[in-house]
């Protein structure tokens, strides 16, 4: 009674339309339900109701987007079909250790179309001949029996498909993305139009310094030529000195 009040307790202080995975595990169901477990758990995709002393599962509530239930240990002998109205999209369904003895009562989930893994063990239905044979064939749907396929080959561990699952969105997502040569060319694209940046800033940088060079040089060869005009004036200048000096020269020698 503890155990039910809890779990009860726990329903209510949730907010039941965000809730996505639920774990009932040993509690006490009443009249074949559980206590505030309702339709409002509207995104609900996990619920587990092991050893819940279920015998009917004829008020489970609609929970539509529910793919893995847990019904192990509990007391169901038939009454399956209400399944395929109230869980249509469950993928995974585990019904060990309960009352089910028949193949007619398995018969009841060929409408559960997205049904991929069936769990039966501890049931008395495993001990009929060709067992698996039997179900395999009378559920084409399903890929997994008690955790093997038809070549008993193991089914894999849920984490396992999930992070398959989670590669796959991604995939999905650098596909809309677009290919990555695309982000690689503009990269690409935006390296070489610095680098011509640069190109242009060094030939404007030499363009600067070797007009400086020129006028530098012109400003020397323009020092030369005034140096050169300096020289020739000073030999002139001495020259005509002379010049004055030799007539005086000879006068000096004709009075003589």
């Amino acid at each position: 009674m503890e155990m039910k009040k809890r779990i009860t307790l726990e329903l209510r202080n949730r907010a039941p339309e965000k809730v996505t995975e639920l774990v009932l595990d040993n509690c006490r169901s009443s009249n074949g339900e559980i206590e505030g477990l309702n339709d409002s758990f509207k995104e609900l995709e996990f619920l587990s109701m092991a050893n819940v002393e279920l015998t009917s599962l004829a008020r489970l509530p609609t929970l539509s987007k529910l793919r893995k239930l847990e019904l192990s240990d509990n007391i169901i002998s038939g009454g399956l079909e209400v399944l395929a109205e109230k869980c249509p999209n469950l993928t995974y369904l585990n019904l060990s250790g309960n009352k089910i003895k028949d193949l007619s009562t398995v018969e009841a989930l060929q409408n559960l179309k997205n049904l991929k893994s069936l769990d039966l063990f501890n049931c008395e239905i495993t001990n009929l001949e060709d067992y698996r044979e039997s179900v395999f064939e009378l559920l084409h749907q399903i890929t997994y029996l008690d955790g093997f396929d038809q070549e008993d080959n193991e089914a894999p561990d849920s984490e396992e498909e999930e992070d398959e699952e989670g590669d796959e969105d991604e995939d999905e997502d650098d596909d809309e993305a677009g290919p990555p040569g695309e982000c690689e060319e503009d990269e690409d694209e935006d390296d070489g139009g610095s680098d011509l940046g640069d190109g242009e800033e060094e030939e404007e940088e030499v363009g600067l310094s070797y007009l400086m060079k020129e006028e530098i040089q012109d400003e020397e060869d323009d020092d030369d030529y005034v140096e050169e005009r300096g020289d020739e004036e000073e030999a002139e200048g001495v020259q005509g000195e002379k010049r004055k000096r030799d007539p005086e020269d000879e006068g000096e020698e004709e009075d003589d």
